[in-house]
């Protein structure tokens, strides 16, 4: 039997593997100052940065139920078997849903959908747990269930420069944005249950950088684990945090550096500093 895996742009898959791990990405979408473009397509990393120093209004919007069908359509038509479709958490986008609605409409028995509970490269060690199994000649059934394990045993935190972009995306409640309100004080967020919460606050970039580093060690514990870093526009701080992870994590497999897209980007904004952790 044949799956294919489809999965969208947040998952910052690094370059070239999607590709060679046959996974379709279909990017969400962008609007800046009302103008639409693509996740990664029209507008990425280096443009958003732009529009936020021209102070530009950057918004998104989740993918919709004709494009996800169209793209299980075609996958199905060219001899796929059946659809496994993983995407962003459900509380952080309506991309889920819009994924379910286009499951309904070519057939719920052809396509299943998952809700990866988190997003980025959280979602990224789903998709290609997801990839491998249909390598591996696994069902729909299978590869449904290895993308949702692979979901369970991933851990993500991160550290904006501010909570602004969260509060006005509506990622994160006004309460809890004024945690990121007092001077020197940098919030540490992690993701649970899908849903982008406070974990505590330190101060000043470095000592939240050390920080990201216990705990994606409390996070890994003894056994083997996968690791990723994001950042947007802070290139030096993400290879300094990746040397620092390999360093104080001996079970690690590597880690990838990957930048973060136009959509996740908008709400976290330049600057922001994260780890994911997957457990093997």
């Amino acid at each position: 039997m044949s799956v294919a895996v489809v999965t969208d742009s947040t998952a910052h898959l690094p370059e070239g593997f999607a590709a060679r791990h046959a996974v379709h990405v279909l990017p969400l979408h962008v609007l800046v100052d009302d103008v639409a473009g693509l996740d990664g397509v029209d507008i990425g990393p280096a443009e958003l940065a732009k529009a936020f120093s021209e102070r530009r209004t950057v918004t998104t919007s989740r993918l919709v139920p004709a494009e996800l069908a169209e793209r299980y359509r075609s996958l199905l038509d060219a001899g796929a078997d059946s659809v496994v479709s993983v995407h962003l958490s459900r509380e952080l986008s309506g991309t889920w849903e819009s994924a379910r609605a286009a499951a309904e409409e070519v057939g719920p028995d052809r396509v299943r959908v998952v809700d990866s509970r988190t997003t980025a490269m959280g979602l990224g060690f789903a998709v290609l747990a997801a990839a491998r199994a249909a390598a591996d000649g696994e069902d729909g059934a299978g590869v449904e269930a290895a993308a949702a394990a692979a979901a369970e045993r991933t851990m993500t935190f991160f550290v904006p420069e501010t909570l602004e972009h969260l509060r006005r995306g509506g990622r994160i409640g006004a309460a809890a944005a004024l945690l990121g309100t007092a001077l020197a004080v940098k919030p540490v967020l992690h993701v649970d249950a899908g849903r982008i919460v406070p974990l505590e606050k330190v101060r000043t970039m470095g000592r939240a950088l050390a920080r990201l580093v216990e705990l994606a060690a409390d996070a890994a514990g003894s056994g083997e684990a996968q690791l990723a870093v994001h950042h947007l526009a802070a290139p030096e701080r993400a290879a300094e945090l990746a040397t620092r992870l390999d360093e104080r994590i001996a079970g690690s497999s590597g880690c990838v550096v990957s930048e973060l897209g136009a959509v996740i980007g908008a709400h976290t904004g330049p600057g922001v500093l994260g780890v994911v952790v997957h457990r093997l």
